[in-house]
């Protein structure tokens, strides 16, 4: 009877291991999706926001009660050591009022003989300030396809939160940097 006993036991232990290392195994297939949509919600990492063009009308209209409050904005723009385009921002600075949406546009030429597709990452430094660079339209959220010596300029359609004025941790930063990198598509063969 004992032998029964510890036979139910090995196979409870056994059973558990096993949804264990299931769980262990769905949370690491979870970790980077749910990684990303954290870092999108708080601005964490110096992560972006991305608004509509009714939020940016709402921060427009917040924008009025602050007195005309202004932010520099750099750019900055590299790419990955497989990519053959030449790439930068048509501004390094700019001066912005928080709240109003503004524009800046980046240059990218393909440099190679054949069609190359890319895709770019960002940030924004300094990290707190992700939570408040709200991008309304961006070359970065699609792949962007240049054939042999294309040049084009890319237009990024922004605002600054006013809400960044009322946060401790904003408090003396006077300069947000906003950085892209271009990577060739993962459909690429490089």
């Amino acid at each position: 009877m004992n032998s029964v006993t510890l036979d139910q036991k090995n196979l409870r232990t056994g059973i558990l291991a096993i949804l264990g290392a299931l769980a262990m195994l769905g949370l690491g297939y979870a970790a980077v999706p749910l990684y990303n949509l954290f870092c999108r919600v708080t601005g964490f990492a110096g992560t972006t926001q991305r608004a509509t063009e009714g939020e940016a009308d709402a921060a427009a209209k917040a924008a009025q009660s602050i007195g005309g409050k202004t932010i520099s904005i750099r750019f900055d723009a590299t790419t990955s050591g497989d990519m053959p385009w030449t790439f930068r921002p048509d501004q390094t600075t700019d001066t912005v009022q928080i709240g109003v949406r503004d524009m800046a546009t980046y240059f990218a030429r393909n440099n190679s003989n054949e069609p190359i597709t890319g895709t770019a990452t960002f940030n924004v430094e300094p990290e707190q300030a992700g939570a408040y660079f709200n991008k309304i339209q961006c070359f970065c959220f699609t792949e962007q396809t240049l054939q042999p010596g294309q040049e084009v300029h890319m237009p990024v359609l922004y605002y600054v939160d006013p809400a960044a004025l009322d946060d401790e941790n904003m408090k003396g930063v006077e300069q947000i940097t906003l950085s892209y990198t271009f990577h060739r598509a993962k459909d690429e063969g490089s």
